[in-house]
């Protein structure tokens, strides 16, 4: 089955929202929605959805059947909501998570394109100079015997190791990329890749704040909606995206099961910063979690904005003097000697 965005859900439960608020039955709006969808994919599971509704199921129970297009978090606020009567509440605020969530991928996703961009252009630029280029010069300086400069040699050295050992260095690359996809795919992997990731100047930053601002956001939206607290952290462990930001969470969860707090766990985890542990402490005595989160996802969403700019200001032009400085200097390298051998003519 083709696979359905997430923007295509978050505006599909908005909808579905608008229309239980203005009195609609839920089967005759999901029956909408299906007819005005353009995905065909989306709107098979909204049929299977409402056939299931119709032979006694609950919504929660008969979207839990579909977790590629509904998450946990999704099922489970759904039946907070149909357990509480007030599903166009719970359904209001699920899409404006969605939303936010769907926003700040986006925002990460857009900061990250350009300098893959810019690898992307570089790598096969250096390759054809080495591979193509760079041999023809070679031959050209073996024809007119002039010596060689230190940086001409270098280049065509590194010309000659591409062209006689290409295979074995893509065959280097695709190990690499497999090793790191075996790594992501066991816990302890995850983890010693996250704790990397946090420690690079910048981008750690950002990443840690994009974490930190999902974290507080989907367990602010949990608890707002009647999710137990120790369901809420299980799930937001989960969708954390970041092994370091599972781990504090999970430990948070044992902590609150031994009757202790939330705010120790993620003090000592290091990923959060003393204002996120203090205001949670705070929501934790005050007993208005779900409002200190909140307060502080949408800090931490500015600060995401804020983060991503300087990510931006930092990443463009150390990549351009990066291609310029590898691509230019093998361009420089090769014509040092015919600059030897217009000096010899002349």
């Amino acid at each position: 089955m083709k696979r359905v965005s997430r923007r295509e859900v978050a505006v599909f439960i908005r909808l579905l929202a608008t229309m239980i608020e203005a009195g609609l039955p839920l089967v005759g709006s999901l029956g909408i929605l299906a007819r005005q969808t353009d995905s065909r994919a989306f709107r098979e599971v909204i049929r299977r959805v409402i056939h299931d509704l119709q032979s006694g199921d609950t919504l929660a129970d008969a979207i839990r059947r579909h977790p590629k297009v509904f998450p946990e978090l999704s099922v489970n606020m759904v039946a907070a909501g149909e357990a509480a009567g007030a599903l166009d509440t719970i359904l209001g605020r699920l899409s404006g998570f969605l939303e936010k969530s769907h926003a700040l991928g986006r925002k990460v996703r857009a900061a990250m394109m350009y300098p893959a961009m810019i690898l992307g252009i570089t790598i096969p630029a250096v390759a054809i100079l080495l591979a193509f280029v760079i041999p023809t010069f070679e031959t050209m300086f073996a024809s007119a015997g002039v010596p060689l400069p230190g940086p001409t040699r270098l280049v065509i050295g590194a010309s000659a190791l591409v062209q006689r050992y290409w295979w074995a260095m893509a065959g280097m690359g695709i190990a690499g990329v497999l090793i790191l996809m075996r790594l992501r795919s066991g816990r302890q992997g995850r983890l010693v890749i996250d704790r990397f990731l946090l420690g690079i100047p910048v981008l750690g930053d950002l990443l840690r704040k994009a974490g930190v601002a999902r974290f507080t956001r989907t367990l602010a939206t949990l608890v707002a909606s009647g999710v137990s607290i120790l369901d809420g952290l299980d799930i937001t462990a989960r969708t954390a995206g970041n092994q370091v930001i599972h781990d504090a969470v999970m430990k948070s969860r044992a902590s609150i099961a031994a009757g202790a707090t939330i705010a120790g766990p993620l003090q000592e985890s290091g990923a959060f910063t003393p204002m996120v542990v203090r205001m949670v402490e705070v929501g934790e005595q005050t007993g208005a979690l779900d409002e200190m989160l909140t307060h502080v996802a949408d800090f931490y969403d500015r600060e995401v904005d804020a983060a991503l700019d300087v990510l931006i200001a930092a990443v463009e032009p150390v990549m351009i003097a990066v291609l310029g400085v590898v691509v230019g200097g093998m361009i420089v390298a090769m014509y040092l000697p015919v600059f030897d051998m217009i000096n010899l003519v002349g």
